[in-house]
């Protein structure tokens, strides 16, 4: 599961297992997430959403895994970065191939 700075990843993983191991002793998946949110002081849309993306890590649902949303996070982060060190580099080479042309500048 993906990274979140309200809820431990450990909570998300405990509630997400409960709802797992307890959801036969109830009539709904919908009913033991309700009943676990509460006890683990998570709303129940929050602990529906936990437990999908964990349905789809196991990959008992279809969707991107939290390794995969995590991977093309960091994916487009070093590519934003090497975007704008490409153009750092480009100024550069504009400014010091100006400063080296011999011929005089126009006007």
């Amino acid at each position: 599961m993906s990274g979140n700075t309200r809820h431990p990843r450990e909570v998300r993983e405990r509630a997400v297992a409960l709802v797992f191991e307890q959801v036969g002793q109830y009539s709904s998946q919908w009913e033991a997430i309700v009943s676990i949110a509460g006890k683990v002081g998570v709303s129940a849309e929050t602990l529906r959403r936990w437990v999908r993306q964990g349905e789809v890590d196991a990959g008992s649902r279809s969707g991107t895994t939290s390794e995969d949303s995590a991977e093309l996070k960091k994916l487009r982060r070093e590519n934003s970065e090497l975007r704008r060190a490409n153009e750092i580099l480009k100024a550069a080479s504009i400014f010091f191939a100006r400063e080296l042309d011999p011929r005089p500048p126009r006007s």
